[in-house]
């Protein structure tokens, strides 16, 4: 695989920081460009992001000292120096965010974005990787819409979904029927720490703004289908979910409740998790985890502190699977959202893209 030198859009924020950690030292991507908004532009990274800089790890020495760019003002300049761009970034209006978006891959500059602006495009592939690897097939439709060669866009989705969703996904051929989750999600999500946003200590907030509905619809378009060069939602299961803020620093857990036209054998259940593949680990992606789904046998597993980190971060941890009086089967699981569900699940969808010859 040829080397890539990439951007990264909104560098400096949370999610922008954390690919900036995973791009560091990754085999076939290089930071070529660190851009941010204009009161960051013509700083030092490590001067842009200041106290704010959120990772358990320091600044990487080799990007420290980068100058950030303007987002939007150097955008000619960015997309003519990269071969791609990731995009995490915040602005004051969800148009913004994708204007900005479609201006990069007008601009022949592939975007890989962690904003939830073009998931409900039907012809942009929203990627959970091992799940709906055949999606990107709709670029090609995209690219004609759009008027470009090479410039495209495609998204991963919301962080609530990336643990129950790959739990799910290898059980689908038994005809899932109905499926609630219950989402407890950790302060990151919100781009907070415990030092940022105090009032989290020692409480739970029932309400985020946003979270149920993309955890019921966005799962439907991960299941959807190409028809006509476009994705067509899955028009089964039905979902409901409830997402709560809890007291976590990272990791969002959920519990979740299945009922199936044909109900498996629980050992059936087990033998899917334990065997299933997708496209990233028959590819050996650098990002993906070896073993995607790992089932706990303990009672108190998976948690957050303990197992979020299993396989970089990459991977999903399931427990407690059990029969349920309401429907057939409950059960517990766990992935790390600002890792899987957000800018790992972005690299390691670049590197599908990469390996399937999209960037070139």
């Amino acid at each position: 695989m040829r080397n890539f030198n990439v951007g990264v859009i909104g560098a400096t924020g949370m999610v922008g920081q954390r690919f900036v950690t995973l791009l560091a030292d990754h085999p076939w991507f290089k930071i070529k460009v660190l851009a941010a908004s204009e009161r960051s532009a013509g700083k030092t990274y490590r001067e842009a992001v200041g106290d704010k800089w959120a990772m358990k790890t320091p600044i990487p020495e080799n990007i420290g000292d980068m100058v950030v760019m303007d987002a939007v003002k150097d955008m000619e300049k960015i997309a003519a120096s990269v071969d791609f761009v990731f995009c995490a970034i915040v602005m004051p209006t969800s148009e913004e965010i994708t204007a900005l978006e479609e201006s990069y891959a007008k601009l022949e500059c592939p975007v890989v974005s962690n904003n939830k602006e073009h998931r409900h495009c039907p012809d942009v592939p929203m990627l959970i990787p091992e799940c709906n690897s055949d999606h990107i097939a709709v670029i090609e439709t995209q690219r004609k819409r759009l008027g470009t060669k090479r410039g495209f866009i495609a998204v991963k989705p919301n962080c609530s979904i990336q643990s129950y969703v790959p739990a799910l996904h290898p059980l689908r051929g038994y005809g899932l029927k109905t499926v609630l989750a219950c989402n407890y999600q950790a302060i990151s999500g919100a781009s907070k720490t415990f030092e940022t946003w105090p009032e989290m200590v020692d409480n739970l907030i029932p309400f985020i703004k946003g979270e149920e509905q993309k955890s019921e619809i966005e799962p439907m378009k991960i299941w959807g289908e190409i028809k006509d060069g476009v994705i067509v939602p899955a028009e089964k299961p039905l979902i409901t979910t409830q997402c709560l803020r809890v007291p976590v620093s990272d990791g969002h857990t959920s519990a979740v409740f299945v009922k199936f036209d044909r109900k498996p054998e629980k050992e059936e259940i087990l033998r899917a998790w334990r065997e299933f593949k997708g496209e990233p680990q028959f590819l050996g992606l650098p990002s993906a985890p070896k073993q995607f789904l790992n089932y706990f046998e303990e009672d108190n597993r998976p948690q957050a502190k303990l197992d979020r980190d299993l396989e970089g971060g990459m991977a999903v941890s399931i427990g407690r699977l059990r029969e349920d009086t309401l429907f057939d089967y409950k059960f517990v699981c766990l992935s790390h959202n600002t890792l899987r569900g957000a800018a790992g699940g972005g690299v390691l969808a670049a590197e599908l893209l990469a390996a399937k010859g999209y960037f070139d």
